[in-house]
Formats: structure tokens, sequence, C-alpha cells
């Protein structure tokens, strides 16, 4: 019975490992199509002379000025909307939870559209995102974005930190920032109107490496920080009474897990608009695959989160070249099928498996 029991074990922890091996592969496949692929095409070889520093200086400044820096945005900021929802999903025990469904992307989008029409973020009617100062409206969004998550957190320390009041607060607040974008809209003029509308389609081109840092240098302590409670997070599942049978703080892991959550998704939202579907849906698709053992979906959610959005950057620049559409566009086309498929299949159902 022993050694079955032994074998099962095995068997269940290959099936995860190969899983992560299978995305890891992809992963680094999509990284060199992503770099070789777009308006103009590199070969493999050109690329790793560039990479080394041995390209001549076209090829060079193409792959590691345009297309590195926003290979490697998509695909942090895939980790970080992709790890945020699934921590969400778990700490509210919610399969709905994800960075818009809780107000968070919302609270962004009002941001953008604040400092665009409020604080006068246009330069440049003849660009296709003018902006006075670069960082103005990341800032901006970042800021409003985290005020949702100050309403979201205060509501629910004050009724206990329970799951639903954070999904209510959530929409909520959600609903109300909706409001504010579109009355902001209203007093707009053509031109400004134009921004914000370019602005929540959700695209990579307006990363940079300094964005890039920035965003690794939240993403990484929030991705450890959701590994290091993955015990915690498999005893939520038992259920809040059980969980704090074993010792479990619920109410602080609920609060700094969905401050982390929020902080590596308000981030990603601020640099590059309102990318769609990756927080929710990601987590999700890795749960068919893997179930709900929060010691591996964590680490798997991040590593095919960044394969997912990668994959749709690398199309969204290549389908219609050299038209670049953007990202967001994409994901929501992907992510609203496989959806409604996880629908079908009954996702509530794959949760509390």
């Amino acid at each position: 019975m022993t050694d079955l029991i032994h074998r099962k074990y095995k068997h269940y922890i290959r099936r995860k490992l190969l899983f992560l091996l299978a995305v890891i592969v992809l992963l680094v496949v999509f990284f060199f199509i992503g770099l070789s692929m777009g308006s103009i095409n590199i070969h493999l070889k050109n690329i790793l002379y560039s990479l080394t520093g041995l390209a001549d200086y076209q090829d060079s400044v193409i792959v590691l000025n345009i297309r590195l820096p926003r290979i490697l945005s998509a695909i942090v900021a895939g980790i970080a909307l992709s790890v945020s929802g699934a921590a969400m999903q778990s700490l509210l025990r919610n399969p709905l939870a994800s960075p818009v469904s809780l107000g968070i992307s919302h609270g962004a989008a009002f941001g953008a559209a604040f400092a665009i029409i409020v604080l006068k973020g246009i330069s440049n009617a003849n660009t296709n995102f003018p902006v006075s100062t670069p960082y103005l409206i990341s800032i901006s969004a970042f800021f409003w974005s985290m005020v949702n998550t100050l309403i979201i957190l205060t509501i629910a320390k004050l009724k206990g930190a329970r799951p639903e009041v954070i999904i209510l607060s959530g929409i909520i607040s959600g609903s109300l920032f909706t409001a504010g974008t579109s009355a902001l809209q209203y007093f707009g003029n053509d031109i400004q109107v134009s921004s914000i509308v370019f602005w929540l389609f959700g695209d990579m081109g307006k990363t940079s490496w300094n964005k890039f840092w920035v965003l690794l240098a939240v993403t990484i302590p929030a991705t450890l920080y959701f590994i290091k409670n993955r015990w915690n997070y498999n005893a939520l599942h038992a259920g809040d009474e059980t969980a704090k049978s074993l010792g479990v703080k619920i109410g602080k892991v609920r609060m700094v897990g969905m401050f982390f959550a929020t902080l590596a998704s308000a981030v990603t939202v601020s640099f590059f608009g309102v990318i769609g579907f990756v927080g929710l849906v990601v987590p999700h698709i890795v749960r068919r695959f893997i179930g709900n053992d929060e010691r591996f979906l964590i680490p798997a959610s991040a590593l095919f989160g960044g394969m997912f959005l990668l994959f749709a950057d690398t199309v969204a620049r290549v389908i219609l070249s050299p038209v670049i559409l953007p990202v967001g566009i994409l994901t929501s086309f992907i992510g609203a099928p496989l959806f409604i498929y996880l629908l079908i299949k009954n996702i509530g159902r794959a949760y509390n498996d």
C-alpha cells in the first residue's frame, strides 16, 4: 500500500513538472521567434550576434533597443498579471477574481484619463500617444489604481477581510472609476478622447528599458511572496475555519496578499494600459492541467502568463505587419473564447476539485 501511494505521488508530481518544463520550452521558443519576426525579419544567427555585440548596427539596434525590451516586458507583465490573478482567486476563493474584476484596471484607466485631460498630458496632436511628460500618465494611472486598492482594503479591514466583502468592494469601486473615466471623456476634446481610447487598448509598444526594470523590481518580490505563502493558500482552499485551525492568520494573509497582487498588476496596467483576460483566464487554464496545488499553481501561472502574453504580443506585431495591433485587443479575442470554453467545462467545479 505504501509503495502504491508513493508511485501515485511520484506520478502526481511528475505530471506537474512536465507541464512546467513544457511551458519553459515554449517560452524560450517564442522568445527567439519574437526577436526574429517583425516588419524586418532577422535570422537567428544575427540575433545571437546582436546579443553578443557582434552583429551589424541595424540588426543590433532592432534587437537590443526595440524588440528585446518589448519581449522581456511582455514576459514580466504576463507574469505579474497572471500570478496576481492566481493569488486573488485563491485568497478570495472566487474563480472570477482578477485585476479587472476588482477594479484595479478601472482605477488605472481613470488615472490615465485624469492625466490626459486634467493634468494636460497632451503635447503634440500629431503623435499617437502624445504626452508632455513621459511618465505623467503612468504615475497618475498607478496612483489612482492604488487609491482603488486602498478603498477595497479599507472596507475589507472594517468588515473583517471576508472574501465577499473584497469582491463587492472591487466591483463598486470599479464602477465608480468607470463613471469617472466616462465623465472625463465627455469633457475632453477630440485629441484627448482619442488618446484615452488608445491608452485603454493596452499596448506593449509603450515599453522602455526603464519601465522594464521598474516592473521587474515589483514583480519579483510579489511572486516570491506568493511562492513563500503557497502553503497558507493551500490551507485556505479547505475553508477559513480549517485554515485558522492550522495556524493561518487569515486576515493578514488576505490583506498582504491582496496588496502585493494589486501592486504588481497596478504597475503593469499603469505602464501598458488595460490588458484584459490574462489575469483571469491564465490561472484557470493552468488549473485544468495541474489542479489547485498552490505549490505548482503559482509558479506555473507565472510562467504560462509570461509565455501567453509574449505569444499574443508577437502575433499582434506580425499578423498585419507592418501595422502593429495593440496586444490588449488580441488577448481579449483569445481570452474570451477560452473563458467561454472554461465556463462550459464548469470552472467552479474545476476550481473546487
